[in-house]
């Protein structure tokens, strides 16, 4: 018999004050054994594995009435619970996906066109740089979403002319976005 637990069979004067001592000396008894077993059933996260252990020992409180406060068959009870309740712990943290930490303030960015118009300026200026001719045919075609085929009618060009201003015009304007930064 254990030589803390030994001393339990006797009786006290009050029910509560026995529960209360035999839940202090099972706690002082087996606190460390019950935290290294289950440290490793917990993959040896200890703060979770002191949370098992706590209520493992609140468990044993309250059923202390229904326990045999015989050292082998308390161990035996107390592996038992514990095991239920990492089991029950792992179920829990499967049934529901995993707690983030919300984002700083200062890192949540909040879409607020300034981007986007800021591009509609950068781009503005650079079409501005283009020739006339070249700037007509990308308005036509790319602004104005027209075929060449339409573009080449409004601006009383062949077709083959607004194909050959575009691409030279698409180009140049490439070219004054990645003076600017812009364009890689």
């Amino acid at each position: 018999m254990c030589p803390v637990l030994g001393h339990l069979d006797g009786r006290f004067e009050s029910a509560d004050a026995e529960a209360e001592h035999r839940i202090a000396v099972l706690y002082q008894e087996f606190r460390g054994p019950l935290l290294r077993h289950v440290r490793k059933s917990t993959g040896n996260d200890l703060q979770w594995a002191e949370d098992v252990v706590q209520e493992t020992i609140v468990r044993a409180w309250r059923n202390s009435a229904r326990l045999h406060w015989e050292p082998s068959l308390i161990w035996a009870w107390l592996l038992t619970v514990a095991r239920r309740i990492v089991i029950d712990g792992r179920r829990r943290r499967s049934a529901r996906p995993p707690e983030v930490e919300p984002p700083e303030a200062d890192t949540v960015s909040v879409p607020d066109g300034c981007d986007r118009a800021l591009s509609a300026i950068v781009v503005a200026d650079a079409l501005r740089s283009l020739s006339e001719e070249h700037r007509e045919v990308i308005e036509q075609t790319y602004l104005r979403d027209r075929t060449i085929s339409e573009a080449a009618e409004i601006l009383g060009i062949p077709p083959g002319t607004v194909k050959s201003r575009l691409y030279y015009g698409i180009r140049a304007l490439r070219e004054q976005l990645r003076e600017k930064g812009v364009a890689g």
